[in-house]
């Protein structure tokens, strides 16, 4: 993105100069739904962030302009401050996390805006709050971790704007290295990274454009599953407390106790824990056609048995799998958003074109195409 828009607003609106700051939105690899299961994700930050200009003001007072909203808003640190543009909550909670944690923080001058894409499962969210956490972070030079900056921007979705999610999504922003995914485990959040270098072969993302409504309900019905079977599993071995700590033979012992259907939702988490270590493996002897056979086992478990996909996001693996494409499968919660998807150089255009139009002659809706590199995480630009 060229950020000489942001710049030119800044000094037009503050007649100053700031100093520059990103942090980028992120894929996940595999590892779906294996998050709140004490599992591994296998995200990597991506070449499409959020941008920020901002300078200290000397006031109590916060003046911020929102160059792809168009939107300017002034608001205070104190507790009674949150203001009530949604996207302002983000940055109001950055503050206020960082204040309760022992941060001086006064006010500041800032114009923000960024190229990733909303609604298509990128983490746009994780990126603003990294972005301005980072950007806090040195511009007042509180002495925060990357590890505490991600968890001030979980704690900002929380408390600020009523989103229970994981840390995923902030730890990437925050901790992405070029050339590289992170492999996190969810329960210790220890992480490591993995090289990332497929030549010849590119990612690409394509959104279906819908989100059917009853994905947030679908979510935590499956969470509530896996809870199930954990319950089950612990009136046998009392130290399972998630069911990344479960293995087959527990798991096989209680296919009596728990529903057909909550067994088959544990099966699939077992697998795909699997399934993501093993594509650590193939990442590591630069067998990236093994890394595409999991992607496609895990959009048929999440067709199949978790039940987390819907006719779009099938037809586009469908596309993918007859055109060639080394692999695909659906990213994220489910029930619409996308596929990420590993394809050859030489098959991209035809995938592409095909993919186009057979999706909208099919759906009569245009399905958008992100194709992404892994970046860099948060950090100063100028």
């Amino acid at each position: 993105m060229d950020t000489k828009f942001i710049q030119e607003k800044f000094k037009s609106l503050f007649k100053t100069e700031g100093n520059l700051y990103t942090s980028p939105g992120r894929i996940n690899l595999i590892g779906e739904h294996t998050d709140y299961n004490g599992g591994f994700v296998l995200p990597g930050s991506i070449d499409k962030a959020m941008y920020c200009e901002i300078k200290s003001n000397g006031t109590s007072t916060i003046r911020a302009y929102a160059l792809d909203l168009e939107e300017y808003v002034e608001f205070g640190l104190g507790e009674n401050d949150l203001p009530t543009q949604s996207w302002a909550k983000y940055l109001y909670g950055v503050c206020r996390e960082m204040i309760k944690r022992g941060a001086a923080i006064v006010g500041f001058d800032t114009v923000f805006a960024g190229d990733v894409p909303l609604g298509a499962g990128m983490s746009s969210s994780a990126a603003l709050e990294s972005c301005f956490g980072y950007a806090l972070n040195d511009i007042y030079q509180l002495g925060f971790d990357r590890f505490e900056l991600a968890k001030i921007g979980q704690a900002t979705e929380h408390n600020y704007v009523g989103v229970k999610c994981g840390i995923m999504d902030q730890f990437a922003s925050c901790f992405g290295k070029e050339g590289s995914l992170i492999r996190l485990d969810c329960r210790s959040l220890e992480y490591q990274y993995v090289l990332f270098h497929p030549e010849g072969y590119r990612l690409v993302l394509i959104n279906t454009c819908v989100a059917h409504e009853l994905a947030s309900s679908a979510y935590n019905k499956r969470r509530q599953s896996c809870e199930n079977v954990v319950a089950a599993i612990q009136r046998r071995h009392p130290s399972v407390k998630l069911l990344r700590d479960a293995d087959w033979c527990m798991l096989k012992e209680v296919a009596n106790e728990v529903t057909p259907e909550d067994y088959i939702r544990a099966e699939f988490v077992l697998e795909e824990i699997q399934r993501l270590l093993d594509v650590c493996v193939a990442m590591e002897n630069n067998d990236y056609e093994t890394v595409g056979k999991k992607m496609y086992e895990t959009h048929i478990g999440l067709s199949r048995k978790y039940e987390v996909s819907c006719e779009e996001l099938d037809f586009l693996n469908d596309i993918a799998r007859t055109s060639g494409v080394t692999g695909s499968r659906v990213m994220g919660g489910g029930f619409g958003g996308c596929t990420i998807n590993l394809i050859k150089n030489e098959l991209y255009d035809g995938f592409i074109k095909r993919a186009l139009e057979s999706y909208e002659q099919k759906f009569k809706i245009k399905p958008q195409v992100y194709d992404v590199v892994i970046k860099a995480g948060a950090r100063k630009l100028l």
